[in-house]
C-alpha cells in the first residue's frame, strides 16, 4: 500500500496547482491589498484548471503556480457557485490533465488521497493526506449557502487545499476537496467529480455552465427519515427548503414535500432528481411525484436555467 501511494503521488503531483487571488478593499483612506490561497488541478491539456469557486470569486488577480514554480496569470471562465466550482484558463498548452473518475461508484470505506498546497509552494510542492470516504450524498450548510450530495472523507483537508483533487487508487479525480469543519477532526468534504465533469462538457458546448434548476434543497429519504415519514421505503428526497420565487415555489411545493418520481417514474435520491432535470433541459416542464401528508400529488415545474 505504501508503495502504491508514493507511486500515486508522483504521477499525479505534476497536475496539481496552487492558485493565489488577490483583491483590493478600500478602508476609508488606504486601499489594501487582501489576498487568499487555494489549490486546484488541471482537467484540459489547454490550460483549463479547476478549483472552488469560494477560492476565486469576488477576486481580481488570479496567479496560478504550475509544478514547475512558474506563475501564470488565470482568468475565470465560469463559476457555479451551487457546486463550489470555477473553471480557469492559463495561456499554456500542453500540460498535464489528470484522469477523471466516477463519483457514482464511490463506496464508503474506499481509500482517498486528498493532494493540495496548503501554504502554497512555500513548503516546496504539494502535500499528501491519505484516508477513506467516510460518508456519500452529505449536505452541509456555510455562510449561508447549502451544498448538496457532498463526499466526505476522514483525509485532511486544510483551509489552502480548497480545490485540490481526492484522488482513488487509481489515480484518478473522484472529487475537489472543497470545505472543513472547524474544531471537527476527521470531517473534510469534496465536490464529487462528476459535477466537474458535467460543468466540463457545459462549457466546451455553450462557453458557459448552464444548470437545470427549480429551487429546491433536499436530503436522499434514508431508512430513519422513511420511518418517520411513513412512507413505504427508504427512496426519494426529502425537500428542506424551496428558494421564494423559484418554481418550486410558484407550484406550491413546501419544505417536508417528498419528491418520490418524476413523471411516474421512481427516484431513489438527489443524484436520480438532477439526472432527470437535466435530460428534460432549461424550458420544459417535469412532474414531480410528491408524498405530501400520506397521500400523492403530481405538480407540473418549469424547469429553469439556476440564477
Amino acid at each position: 500500500m505504501q508503495k502504491r501511494v508514493i507511486e500515486l503521488y508522483e504521477k499525479v503531483k505534476d497536475s496539481v496547482v496552487s492558485i493565489t487571488a488577490v483583491k483590493i478593499l478600500d478602508f476609508l483612506f488606504i486601499r489594501e491589498p487582501v489576498s487568499g490561497l487555494g489549490s486546484g488541478f488541471i482537467v484540459d491539456e489547454r490550460g483549463i484548471v479547476v478549483t472552488n469557486a469560494h477560492v476565486v470569486e469576488g477576486y481580481e488577480h488570479i496567479t496560478v503556480t504550475l509544478s514547475s514554480g512558474e506563475n501564470v496569470e488565470a482568468t475565470i471562465i465560469d463559476i457555479d457557485p451551487h457546486y463550489d466550482i470555477a473553471f480557469l484558463k492559463i495561456p499554456r498548452d500542453n500540460l498535464k490533465p489528470l484522469p477523471l473518475g466516477d463519483s457514482d461508484k464511490l463506496k464508503v470505506g474506499q481509500f482517498v488521497i486528498a493532494i493540495g498546497n496548503p501554504f502554497g509552494q512555500v513548503l516546496g510542492g504539494p502535500s499528501l493526506t491519505f484516508g477513506v470516504v467516510s460518508g456519500l450524498g452529505r449536505n452541509l450548510r456555510t455562510e449561508g449557502k447549502i451544498y448538496e450530495n457532498l463526499i466526505q472523507t476522514d483525509a485532511p483537508v486544510n483551509p489552502g487545499n480548497s480545490g485540490g483533487p481526492l484522488i482513488d487508487l487509481e489515480g484518478k479525480a473522484i472529487g475537489i476537496t472543497t470545505a472543513m469543519i472547524p474544531f471537527a477532526q476527521g470531517i473534510g468534504f469534496a465536490v464529487p467529480i462528476n459535477e466537474v465533469k458535467y460543468s466540463l462538457s457545459q462549457i466546451e458546448k455553450y462557453g458557459r455552465i448552464l444548470r437545470p434548476w427549480i429551487g429546491i434543497y433536499g436530503l436522499d429519504v434514508n431508512p430513519v427519515i422513511a420511518y418517520q415519514l411513513g412512507l413505504p421505503k427508504p427512496a426519494g428526497v426529502l425537500i428542506i427548503r424551496v428558494v421564494p420565487g423559484s418554481p418550486a415555489a410558484r407550484a406550491g411545493i413546501r419544505p417536508g414535500h417528498v419528491v418520490i418520481g418524476t413523471d411516474g417514474k421512481e427516484i431513489q435520491g438527489i443524484g436520480d432528481l438532477v439526472a432527470r432535470l437535466r435530460e428534460k433541459g432549461i424550458g420544459q416542464e417535469i412532474t414531480l411525484n410528491l408524498y405530501v401528508q400520506g397521500g400523492i400529488r403530481n405538480v407540473r415545474v418549469r424547469i429553469e436555467e439556476a440564477p
